[in-house]
């Protein structure tokens, strides 16, 4: 039976590259809205699609009537704290309304292992409990606040890993699965979190591929 997907409008912060271009890139292709949030201009081309040249941590424009917030926006060892924290937790208040059905936060494996650089993991580990606050408060509208965890991703935050086979061996051996994952297999989870999902709330999702089970950080 054919179901009529009801169209969305969905905020994607980070949304120039990697997992976050590939967020925006799924939800443009199950026909949303999807308005995404960047310090770069983007490839992305669709009429479904509008990009802000836009730092997180400065003034926000506004925009109303946003149904799904993805925070995927951040750093790695520059102003972590101010960025993937702050600015966060700036976006998030600045944009829940009472037709918000989900927010979805990507964190991070380090949130729960601790093995990342210090600023980072702090920061990532303080976006997973603000991601349970904001689930007590957006309960009364019905709506979802859950946070992905990835490890290992092949993005170019990476290139210099995925570069050198010494790095890469040395990484894919601390995973179970000897693998990363790619940033559209990370999309699809997005996707299932924050529209598919209605009864899970205030969790994390860890996808490392087994790697926490060694927890040893390789850089």
């Amino acid at each position: 039976m054919f179901m009529e997907v009801i169209k969305l409008k969905v905020l994607v912060t980070g949304s120039s590259n990697g997992i976050g271009k590939a967020i925006a890139s799924k939800f443009l292709d199950e026909g949303h809205e999807v308005i995404g949030f960047d310090i770069e201009e983007t490839t992305i081309n669709n009429s479904n699609y509008k990009h802000y040249i836009q730092d997180i941590c400065e003034k926000l424009p506004d925009i109303d009537g946003i149904n799904i917030i993805i925070n995927n926006a951040g750093v790695q060892n520059n102003n972590d704290i101010d960025v993937n924290l702050k600015g966060t937790i700036k976006v998030t208040e600045k944009y829940i309304n009472k037709n918000i059905k989900s927010i979805v936060f990507i964190a991070s494996s380090s949130a729960s292992t601790g093995s990342e650089f210090p600023e980072y993991a702090a920061s990532k580990g303080g976006v997973v409990t603000y991601m349970k606050n904001v689930a007590l408060r957006v309960a009364k509208y019905g709506a979802t606040s859950n946070s992905i965890s990835p490890g290992g991703v092949i993005t170019r935050i990476n290139k210099h890993i995925l570069e050198s086979p010494k790095l890469y061996k040395e990484v894919l051996d601390e995973t179970l699965l000897n693998k990363w994952a790619s940033p559209e297999e990370i999309a699809e989870f997005v996707y299932f979190v924050s529209v598919i999902n209605k009864s899970m709330t205030g969790e994390d999702i860890l996808i490392d591929n087994g790697e926490k089970l060694k927890s040893n950080f390789v850089w």
